[in-house]
């Protein structure tokens, strides 16, 4: 059941933890560190910590060995990202020892699995703070309750939450995540999700529509719907409405930005949907839609609870609908039982839907899986080779699409400077194709019309359309 939780901290309760805080610190200025490992849910939560420290006056470093305070936002997908994880926390060791006022949080979904908070509390007894997910409404309680006592804290969510009203200091001033969701209730027999994130729950679209609102008042030029899987929106909370009603909704907002939303899955990804994302002007083009694998056998083992043909049949749809979309994908090898039938029949999916570009992944057991149990019987050669292969194909494809693209025009949202130097800037169309084009400094943060005049490896050169 829905537990609905709001920001409660009283504003006596930030000045508490404002006091504790200075005497921890003797009255010196505090500052802190937030390293976010992960999807875009994470980097959200980290954005709601730091709203938290933000108005607790704490200040903020991308320097860990400056900072005052460290929270590591961490991820469970995949092994080697708990690895990275465990690593950067042995590195904090001798730093602590230099400064014992340092306090050290690990928070998160690798702080969900029981297993995890073990070995952390165990390997590494420095740390201050472990918190699993759906704790960071909680983060000013766990922080003043440590500050107070001086006894270690360790804690794990039992029921999953929607938290209204918490304060967010947003790592962009012109793109912005929105969650609309959180957790899931699919189950894919390789996936820790609903493990740590929970089931299913939604926000209530009252709530989106007011956040996003303000935020595109404030100068947003992109919003991003987040979830775990946003196309199952409002399952759970039937007066809601679904995704595509709230999609029409949002798109309905005044103002100039773009709405993006990840993830989606297949099997949820109806053709109402499609037909809402062509009718809506302000909704990006652009999909991303992970297969996993083209094997039907394969699939049926990962629980997906699609076809390859059904899944063919969604994006030759779509592009119907839509011949400016572009769809990106997920794609694991190396899944236990894959034979190189089943390898084959990937490579043959990956021909046919020709997707912009993709993400490969090496199969990595999670504990706590269905798939945990089964024989991981793929050797760790055969799996590189495959996804080796995969790619190649992939890049052959992408090469293509990028030559088609030379000679057009795209509005493209620019983000940043461009690795090629002084004056040049780099920036993503609405299907989330990459463009380097020369502009003006003040060019961050604005959309401008670029025409595309060469195509490169990982993304195309271009000049500006006045």
């Amino acid at each position: 059941m829905q537990k609905q939780q709001g920001f409660n901290a009283a504003r006596d309760d930030m000045i508490h933890l404002r006091a504790l805080l200075a005497g921890h610190f003797g009255g010196k200025p505090v500052y802190a560190c937030v390293r976010t490992f992960g999807c875009q849910a994470n980097v959200s939560d980290s954005e709601r910590i730091k709203g938290f420290l933000e108005t607790a006056d704490v200040r903020f470093t991308c320097d860990e060995a400056s900072a005052d305070i460290i929270v590591y936002n961490t991820c469970a997908i995949r092994e080697h990202a708990e690895n990275k994880v465990l690593g950067n926390i042995g590195a904090l060791k001798n730093q602590k020892a230099a400064k014992p006022s340092l306090i050290i949080c690990i928070f998160g979904c690798m702080m969900q699995l029981e297993h995890r908070q073990k070995t952390v509390k165990n390997t590494f007894p420095f740390v201050d703070i472990i918190a699993g997910t759906g704790m960071t409404h909680r983060f000013p309680e766990l922080l003043m309750r440590f500050l107070e006592t001086g006894d270690k804290v360790s804690e794990r969510s039992e029921s999953n939450c929607i938290s209204e009203g918490l304060p967010v200091r947003r790592d962009s001033r012109f793109k912005a995540f929105v969650p609309i969701m959180n957790g899931c209730d699919n189950y894919c027999s390789y996936c820790i999700v609903p493990y740590v994130r929970g089931r299913e729950i939604s926000r209530n679209p009252d709530d989106i529509e007011r956040e996003c609102r303000q935020l595109v008042e404030d100068g947003y030029k992109e919003v991003t719907l987040i979830g775990q899987n946003v196309n199952s929106y409002g399952n759970q909370n039937r007066e809601y409405g679904d995704f595509p009603a709230l999609l029409r909704r949002l798109n309905n907002l005044p103002g100039d930005f773009w709405l993006r939303f990840m993830t989606s899955h297949p099997k949820d990804c109806t053709r109402g949907l499609l037909e809402t994302i062509a009718a809506c002007g302000k909704v990006a083009k652009h999909l991303h839609l992970p297969v996993q694998s083209g094997s039907d056998r394969i699939l049926g083992l990962m629980n997906r609870g699609y076809t390859s043909a059904h899944y063919l049949e969604i994006i030759n749809y779509a592009r119907r609908l839509m011949p400016e979309l572009s769809i990106t994908s997920d794609i694991i090898t190396g899944f236990p039982g894959e034979t190189n039938e089943d390898f084959l029949a990937t490579l043959s999916l990956v021909r046919q839907a020709e997707f912009h570009s993709i993400y490969t992944f090496i199969y990595s057991p999670r504990k706590g899986t269905k798939a945990y149990e089964m024989t991981d019987d793929v050797e760790r050669a055969v799996k590189t080779e495959r996804l080796a292969e995969i790619v190649s194909i992939q890049d052959a494809i992408g090469a293509k699409r990028s030559a088609q693209a030379v000679g057009q025009t795209f509005r493209v949202l620019c983000e940043g400077q461009s690795r090629m130097g002084d004056g040049f800037y780099t920036g993503r169309a609405g299907d989330n194709t990459c463009i380097v084009f020369p502009a003006r400094p003040n060019a961050i943060g604005s959309f401008f019309n670029v025409r595309v005049t060469k195509a490169g490896d990982w993304e195309l050169q271009g000049t500006l359309v006045e």
